[in-house]
């Protein structure tokens, strides 16, 4: 077998001060981008909640200032709540109800403090089935602020909400004859309590 000739090749003639600034200029880019990601990974949490909220995505549901207006036809709410085992609440849900779509509707949850203390705590809520949180919002919740109970307080919290009647036009929600709120309480380390 025989060897084919090789071509010489040019090799270009680079300065070594252009070497060094194109080093530098590459190694510039390398740290912004991965600061670019680092900043990107502390956002993700608060864009990706945002995302949820506009668009109901994952069961979030949406925020209104005012109800539609009621519209024909009826559709079950079933409510649960849930309490983090380090939070010593008793935490109950409202009784189920049947709501005309884009009625106004005000349901309440009722917690109490269980310790001799007072204790903080911060919900967190989901509806499912998850495609129907697009269309439930809520005018006014306990779950947009922390709540603080004194020692062995019991409270009634208020839950305003409605059921966008466009639940019935979209192919993927038509069919839901009942949307569940589903509410979890978390404890909150308060400082000015702890002391």
């Amino acid at each position: 077998m025989t060897s084919l000739p090789v071509p010489d090749l040019p090799v270009p003639d680079v300065p070594v001060t252009d070497l060094a600034a194109r080093n530098r200029s590459v190694g510039y880019r390398a740290a912004l981008f991965g600061l670019a990601m680092l900043a990107l990974a502390f956002a993700s949490v608060p864009l990706y909640r945002i995302f949820c909220q506009v668009t109901g995505f994952g069961g979030a549901t949406m925020r209104a200032d005012a109800a539609p207006g009621a519209v024909a036809g009826q559709i079950g709410v079933r409510f649960d709540a849930n309490i983090n085992g380090a939070l010593p609440w008793k935490f109950a849900p409202a009784s189920p109800v049947r709501i005309h779509p884009g009625a106004r509707t005000t349901i309440y949850y009722e917690a109490t403090n269980l310790a001799d203390r007072p204790t903080t705590g911060q919900a967190v809520f989901n509806v499912s089935p998850t495609q129907a949180g697009a269309y439930f919002s809520k005018i006014e919740c306990f779950c947009f602020t922390e709540q603080t109970l004194k020692a062995g307080e019991k409270v009634r919290m208020p839950v305003i909400f409605f059921v966008d009647p466009k639940i019935r036009t979209d192919v993927a929600t038509r069919d839901i004859d009942e949307i569940t709120l589903s509410y979890t309480f978390y404890p909150v380390e308060s400082p000015a309590l702890s002391r």
